[in-house]
């Protein structure tokens, strides 16, 4: 029988922004080098960021994400911690809880049954580390990011593989049994929530996911509206109707303070 041929290591690229400790770049690579040497699919690229905020009001200045492509899927994580290196043990931690959902994507793929195994994942169950949202007050924010792009036709189920395996605190996509643009998020510990733009409970077909509908339609309006919602309400983020195209949008507040803002291209 012929042998496949070992995985060759990708090269862990690693960028630093604020004063770093000695070794940071080093002790980044061998985390992140660990979990690639563990899984079936080849890691064909990764890049760490490491950030260190030089504010003395941050209780958590330190930043830490990983971008992963394993075989030509997306992994991502994202976390705060005190210091450098306690940020980069948080992003091996849960960098392998999105590493553990892409195998199981495989498999499922494949047609088998994932084997559970010490490090199963259940969401929920783990911490959240979160880097914390800069107070920048409401009259200085700007919308510095704006994504536009086409959305992906898919269902729920995909659409929280998607939201795990990114880990993104929202989704965006055009749900494939109602053809409407929707938003998935996480309700509670242990599920998700739906939101549409003209909400058709009967339409959305059966999911595997924990999963609650809204049956609000999203409210139709501008940015600078939306900008408003999202200040008075205190929310992460806020899925509207956009008031020229109606199709669904998200604005959002940035770790930076700022807002991002994603919509569908035409």
């Amino acid at each position: 029988m012929k042998r496949s041929a070992p995985q060759r290591a990708p090269e862990i690229q690693v960028e630093t922004q604020g004063r770093m400790p000695p070794g940071a770049v080093e002790y980044a690579q061998e985390k992140v080098r660990a979990l690639t040497g563990r899984t079936r699919e080849p890691v064909l690229y990764a890049r760490v960021r490491l950030t260190h905020m030089a504010n003395p009001a941050m209780e958590r200045p330190a930043i830490a994400q990983a971008n992963l492509d394993v075989n030509g899927r997306p992994a991502r994580a994202h976390v705060a911690a005190t210091n450098v290196n306690e940020a980069v043990d948080l992003l091996q931690d849960r960098l392998a809880v999105r590493l553990t959902r892409l195998e199981e994507h495989w498999e499922a793929r494949r047609g088998k049954t994932p084997v559970p195994g010490p490090h199963e994942w259940r969401h929920g169950s783990e911490p959240t580390h979160r880097p914390d949202y800069f107070p920048r007050p409401a009259e200085e924010r700007e919308v510095v990011r704006h994504k536009s792009f086409s959305l992906a036709l898919e269902s729920p189920d995909e659409a929280a593989f998607e939201l795990e395996t990114m880990d993104y605190d929202f989704h965006l996509f055009t749900d494939l049994g109602t053809g409407e643009d929707s938003v998935l998020y996480r309700a509670g510990p242990t599920g998700y929530r739906l939101a549409q733009i003209h909400p058709q409970p009967d339409l959305v077909g059966p999911v595997d996911v924990p999963l609650t509908l809204s049956e609000l339609p999203a409210p139709r309006m501008g940015v600078a509206e939306a900008k408003q919602r999202l200040d008075l309400t205190g929310f992460p983020f806020v899925f509207f109707a956009d008031a020229t195209t109606g199709r669904g949008n998200v604005l959002y507040h940035r770790y930076d303070g700022h807002y991002g803002l994603i919509s569908p291209v035409e």
